[in-house]
Parts: C-alpha cells; sequence; structure tokens
C-alpha cells in the first residue's frame, strides 16, 4: 500500500517536471526574441531586412538581416504568407498539433499540481513519510536491537527484590512452553513503580537484553499531540510495529503522561488523553491478541494512574524499586566502580553506609565526581578523599570561596549555623550532626548537616518536632546575638522546610489532636492540579485551624531552640567563633570545640592533598539532605 503511494507521488512528480520542461524549452526562442510592431515588420521585409520567417498561430518568428531574432503579432485578416513569398522569404509553419499539446498541458498543470501536493499530504498524514514533519499518527517508539547498548541483569544491582520479579519474564520470553504446558500465561505487563533514579529504565533494558528480544522504548509524553486523535493512532500503530517483531518488549517511561485517572480534568487537551488511554487500554487487553508483546512501564506517581490500567490482565506485576539499602548501596558502587582505578584506603562499605537516601543514580553520580576530582589534582587513582569531597558536593553544592562576604555577613552566618548546630546535639531525638561550614556552597552561605546513622524508614511526632527545633534554631540565635530588629533573611529556607514539616504533621500524617486522624493533603494536591480522582474539598474553617496548628507546631518549636541557645550560651559562643576561625568543623571537630578544646585538625575541605582535613570515619554522612536555598540546617525529606 504504501509503496503504491510512493510510486503514483514520483510519476505525477515526474509528469510536472516533463511538462515544465517542454513548455520552456518549446517557448525558449520566443522569450529570447525581440517583439517588433507588426508595421515595422512590413516595412523590414520590404527592405530586404528579413532573411527567414516562421508562422506560429498568431506569432511571426523570424530572423534579421544581422542575425537577431525578432517576433510580432500579425493581425487576423493579414495576408503574411503572400508577403513573405512575393519577396521570396523562406517560409516556415509550426504544427497546430505541437501547439495544442502545450496549450493543453499548461490547462492542465494546476490540476497536476493540486493533485502531486494532495498525494504529498496525504501519503504524510498516513504514514509514508515516517518521522516527516506532517507524520502525527505514526508511533516515536525507538527499537533497540540487542547490539545497541545490551544490558543484562548483571549490570544491575542493589535491587535484588525487585530484579527477581522481572527474571520469570525473561524466563516466559526464554521458554514459553516451560509455563505453558501447565497452563500459565506470559504475562502482559509489569509496572514498575519507584523513585526516579533508582533503575526502573535500567531493569526494563536488562530484561529485554537477558531475553534477546527486541526493545521498543517510548515515553508516556509522546503519545499525546495537540491534534485530536493523534495520540491513538500512535498507541495503534506501536502495537503494530510491536506485533511484527514478536515476541518483544515495549517500555513505557513516565506512563502517568497518558494514564492519569479519567475524568480528573477539564478540557479538550485532557479529552485527548483520554482518547489516547482509551486505545491503550484496549490494545493491552482487547478483542485482539497481543502474543509475544509485553508492556513494561515506569512511573513514581502510581497514585495518579486509571484503575482500569493498574488490573491484572494489563499490568499483571506491579514491581516497586525502592531506593537501595546499604548492601544494594555497595553493591551498586563496586558496579559503578569496576572502570574506576581506587586507592587502597577506598572502602565502598564504608561509603555506602554513609549514603542512605542515595538512590543508583546517585551513586553514579557519586562515583563520577570522585574520578572527576582525582582527575583534576593529577592522582592516578580515585581516593577515599576524593569520594568525601564528591559526596560534599553533591550535598552541599559547589564551594564558592571566591564570593565577597563582609566580616558582619560571616559573623551572622556563623552564629546562625552555631545555632542550628548546638540545638541539634543538645535534643537526643535530632540525627547527629556530621558537618558545619560557613563557606558558600550553591545558593548557601553556610550550612549544617544533621544525618542518621542508619536507614530511616519511619519518623516519630516527638523526633519530628525535635527537628523543627532544629530548624528553627538559626532564626533564634540570630535574634539572641543581634536582637529583633536586625535578624535577616537568612532563615527564609529554614521557615519553608519547618513549614513544609508542620503542614505535613498536621495536614497527611494525624498528629493534630485539634485537626484528627484525616488527610488533607489530597484535597489540597487535588485543589493545585495534583491530579487528584475526586477528592473533597476544605472547608474555610478546617483550614484556619490547620493554619492556627502548624503555626502552634512551629512557635513551639522556636521557643524550644530559644531556651536551649540561652541555656547553652557559652558553647554556642564558643562554636560560632570557632566556625569563624576554621569555617569548617565536623561533628567530632564540634564537639571538641563547644568543650572549649582544639579540634584536632584545622578543617580546609578545598584542600584534598591534605588527610587530616577529610571527615573520620565517624562522621562518614548518614542520608542525603535536602539542599534548601538559604542558610540553615539540612533536615532529610520524611517519608508518610
Amino acid at each position: 500500500m504504501g509503496t503504491a503511494k510512493n510510486l503514483a507521488f514520483w510519476a505525477v512528480l515526474l509528469l510536472l517536471i516533463v511538462a515544465l520542461f517542454n513548455l520552456f524549452s518549446g517557448s525558449g526562442n520566443t522569450l529570447q526574441s525581440q517583439n517588433r510592431p507588426y508595421s515595422q515588420f512590413v516595412t523590414e521585409v520590404g527592405d530586404g531586412f528579413v532573411k527567414s520567417a516562421t508562422l506560429d498561430g498568431e506569432k511571426v518568428l523570424y530572423r534579421g538581416s544581422d542575425g537577431k531574432d525578432y517576433v510580432t503579432i500579425k493581425p487576423e485578416d493579414a495576408e503574411v504568407t503572400n508577403l513573405l513569398l512575393d519577396n521570396n522569404i523562406p517560409v516556415s509553419a509550426k504544427s497546430q498539433e505541437e501547439s495544442g499539446f502545450q496549450a493543453f498541458i499548461i490547462s492542465l498543470l494546476p490540476i497536476l499540481l493540486l493533485i502531486g501536493v494532495w498525494i504529498y499530504f496525504m501519503n504524510r498524514m498516513q504514514g509514508g513519510g515516517k518521522g516527516g514533519a506532517m507524520g502525527f499518527g505514526k508511533s516515536r517508539a525507538k527499537l533497540l536491537t540487542e547490539k545497541q547498548g545490551r544490558v543484562t541483569f548483571d549490570d544491575v544491582a542493589g535491587i535484588d527484590e525487585a530484579k527477581e520479579e522481572l527474571e520469570e519474564i525473561v524466563e516466559f520470553l526464554r521458554n514459553p512452553q516451560k509455563f505453558s504446558r501447565l497452563g500459565g500465561k506470559i504475562p502482559k505487563g509489569a509496572l514498575l513503580v519507584g523513585p526516579p533514579g533508582t533503575g526502573k529504565t535500567l531493569l526494563a533494558r536488562a530484561i529485554a537484553g537477558e531475553a534477546g528480544v527486541p526493545f521498543f522504548t517510548i515515553s508516556g509524553s509522546d503519545f499525546v499531540e495537540m491534534f485530536v486523535g493523534v495520540g491513538a493512532s500512535r498507541v495503534r500503530d506501536m502495537f503494530e510495529q510491536a506485533k511484527k517483531n514478536a515476541p518483544c518488549i515495549v517500555f513505557i517511561d513516565e506512563i502517568d503522561a497518558v494514564g492519569r485517572h479519567r475524568g480528573a480534568g477539564y478540557g479538550g487537551g485532557n479529552d485527548e488523553r483520554e482518547q489516547t488511554l482509551n486505545q491503550l487500554l484496549v490494545e493491552m487487553d482487547g478483542f485482539e491478541a497481543n502474543e509475544g508483546v509485553i508492556i513494561v512501564a515506569a512511573t513514581n506517581r502510581r497514585d495518579v494512574l486509571d484503575p482500569a490500567l493498574l488490573r491484572p490482565g494489563r499490568f499483571d506485576r506491579q514491581v516497586t524499586v525502592p531506593n537501595p539499602d546499604i548492601k544494594g548501596r555497595e553493591k551498586i558502587l563496586g558496579v559503578h566502580a569496576r572502570k574506576t582505578p581506587l586507592g587502597p584506603d577506598v572502602d565502598l562499605r564504608i561509603i555506602a553506609r554513609g549514603t542512605p537516601g542515595f538512590s543508583g543514580a546517585d551513586l553514579a553520580n557519586l562515583v563520577n565526581e570522585a574520578a572527576l576530582m582525582a582527575a583534576r589534582v593529577g592522582r592516578r587513582f580515585v581516593t577515599m578523599i576524593d569520594f568525601e569531597s564528591a559526596k560534599d558536593k553533591i550535598m552541599m553544592g559547589a564551594e564558592r570561596r571566591s564570593m565577597v562576604m563582609t566580616p558582619a555577613q560571616k559573623e551572622m552566618t556563623a552564629y546562625h549555623e552555631a545555632g542550628h548546630a548546638v540545638v541539634g546535639m543538645a535534643l537526643p531525638k535530632c540525627d547527629p550532626v556530621y558537618k558545619a561550614t560557613i563557606i558558600p556552597r550553591g545558593q548557601a552561605l553556610g550550612m549544617v548537616m544533621s544525618l542518621p546513622e542508619m536507614d530511616q524508614l519511619n519518623y516519630f511526632k516527638d523526633e519530628l518536632e525535635q527537628k523543627i527545633a532544629m530548624t528553627m534554631a538559626g532564626k533564634a540565635a540570630e535574634i539572641i546575638k543581634y536582637g529583633e530588629g536586625t535578624v535577616s533573611n537568612g532563615p527564609s529556607g529554614d521557615i519553608m522546610q519547618a513549614s513544609n514539616l508542620a503542614r505535613a504533621m498536621v495536614m497527611r500524617w494525624g498528629m493534630s489532636d485539634l485537626v484528627g486522624n484525616i488527610d488533607y493533603q489530597e484535597a489540597a494536591e487535588a485543589f493545585r492540579g495534583g491530579g487528584g480522582a475526586g477528592g473533597f474539598s476544605i472547608s474555610a474553617n478546617t483550614k484556619e485551624l490547620i493554619e492556627q496548628e502548624v503555626k502552634r507546631i512551629i512557635d513551639e518549636g522556636y521557643q524550644r531552640a530559644y531556651g536551649l541557645l540561652s541555656e547553652r550560651h557559652d558553647e554556642w559562643e564558643r562554636l560560632a567563633q570557632g566556625l569563624l576561625e576554621y569555617e569548617t568543623l565536623t561533628g567530632a571537630e564540634i564537639e571538641r570545640v563547644m568543650k572549649g578544646e582544639p579540634p584536632s585538625s584545622t578543617s580546609g575541605e578545598d584542600d584534598s592533598s591534605n588527610s587530616g582535613n577529610a571527615p573520620s570515619v565517624a562522621a562518614i554522612p548518614k542520608t542525603k539532605p535536602r539542599n534548601k536555598p538559604d542558610s540553615g540546617s539540612l533536615e532529610p525529606e520524611p517519608s508518610a
């Protein structure tokens, strides 16, 4: 079908080219001839100037004694032939059939041109021009063969449970008879759910690499366009391609872009997305069988997916791909460090223990940054100091030592960060302080990182209240030191972080007796366009009550921090002066400075050649913090 359309298009195009060539080649002489009035032509015939003439309908083409060609238009009653013959001038005439054919071609030319343009655009819109400007209905799925970036399960580490779930799909593709003889059917789809960077796409590629089958990849956003019906057409075309290459795997990344709950929005764009989703549902489990086509999709927003998409028969398996634990992180570091020469002091288990909350992508970035830092100073292998520096850069941002700070600004930053550290060490449920610095990093003028000793799965109410107190300690420190009238905008990031944490306690986790055990977060997100399936609205009285409770929790945390800093004023003062002198202190060094003792060594994170400046093993960070744009403590994001 497509070949016939292409042949028709090229045939029409060739006909147009031939017609234009004949037209212009035939009239070439006319275009080059000089026009003469008929009266002048008669005079020139009598004077013997005309040497030969050709009659072409109403035109008379003649050549003068100067060798040039001329043309004139004869009147209807003029006897040009007799005039020329009487003066012994050679006369010839063009065939009327030839002129008629040219006239016919000229009249037909616009019609042929319109037909050619129509065939061209129809060919493009119906898929003949794959990937062209008008190929709207053509699937954008890319086919990766076994030779293109082959990945196996050996390249996947740290997510053993998820890998085991998917290894059975590989067995189905390799040996389907093993399961079909017992009545088992190959799974039609697997949904990979997890945070970004955990290896969902890598797992899907590993399935294709192990099974040795074609692997189609497409993003959920590639289905929907501004034109109605394009998304459904692309879904049909994608499954047609997959059936031709069966057995194969189709991987849809970020499926929530097209698979959101139906009826949750308004407008034509939403209708187009729903049509695309309906077509996807039909193709995955409709009347037509898709034998040998397995759909693997990935998302980090399972909560917004349509229930019809999640039912067995479409996505038979839902595989959770979480952030790795300490053993998983060690394995992932080993995979990414295969081609990186490591120094004898590098212990991947220590690095894994110091990076809870890191995803596989974060760990890959950590190894790469460490290698770059080692290369920057001319080392032949990567040392533990490089890993520590890379970790600080990832978690706190790059140092900005060139930034100019006045002594007053530097002093205020030191007292601000010292306040966070003192309160964090005074409260028993706060995570151990890993490091404090007043060196500008990223967008922050300074920061304190407090990190847990192990992976945290749950947070408790008293623990969260102490975290809020530590977060508000920076503002309390500024007010105690400089007074109410001179407080800066430095605590803005702390206030934002404390507000988010307190609001989650009240609206999501049921940690307020007045508000009760109701999840108001879903209603708030649905109002902001978060994609709820219906939800409910929050009354004005409830909103006021929520804000009162959020304010109460933050105010109590602030007062708690204010009281602790007043009680431990001497320790806070010593730590602030220590930060002004040393700029960066590890957790163990902070404890010594607060006691009035000198730190074991000065901290100079930028001097990677001095191993004494690197944090000790006991001070390895214990989770990945959130980097805020202002100075203040960095706390992990509590999980629901």
